[in-house]
């Protein structure tokens, strides 16, 4: 399992291929690729790159999802014995962020296609196994025939 550990919005966060992630507001319009270079960590098998602070060559592509608005958050300030009180809240303004590939000196080291690819080839390969057992009971019936 790959994955990797970036910076946005001043917060850090680990990230995989294959998963969308809500991270705070980008300017950057719905449905547009984006690419991250400050990534702190890569981990890939039993690979791991660390950056001092950021990994050289490392680039983390991604594809803007939507823009949305996160829970409300309230905030409830309270000063006791004085009477004064303040109930204030706000939602986060919220970019929902798919991530393609990771990508190392322009090596892709982990990618969302790589991923689905594994996943549609194991099934193909049972089909292939319960053709293999059908096979002797045709020949059996037709050496009964």
């Amino acid at each position: 399992m790959s994955y990797a550990i970036i910076e946005t919005g001043g917060k850090q966060l680990r990230v995989e291929p294959g998963r969308f992630y809500d991270i705070d507001l980008l300017p950057v319009e719905a449905g547009e690729k984006i690419s991250i270079d400050n990534v702190l960590l890569i981990q890939n098998d039993n690979e791991v790159h660390i950056g001092q602070p950021h990994v050289a060559g490392a680039v983390v592509q991604g594809t803007i999802m939507q823009h949305l608005r996160g829970k409300k958050i309230i905030v409830y300030k309270m000063r006791r014995k004085k009477k004064t009180r303040k109930k204030r809240g706000h939602r986060q303004e919220l970019t929902r962020l798919m991530i393609d590939s990771i990508n190392l000196n322009g090596t892709v080291l982990a990618g969302a296609e790589t991923t689905s690819t594994e996943t549609s080839q194991a099934p193909v390969a049972a089909e292939a196994t319960v053709e293999v057992v059908s096979e002797p009971a045709e020949v059996a019936a037709s050496e009964a025939e």
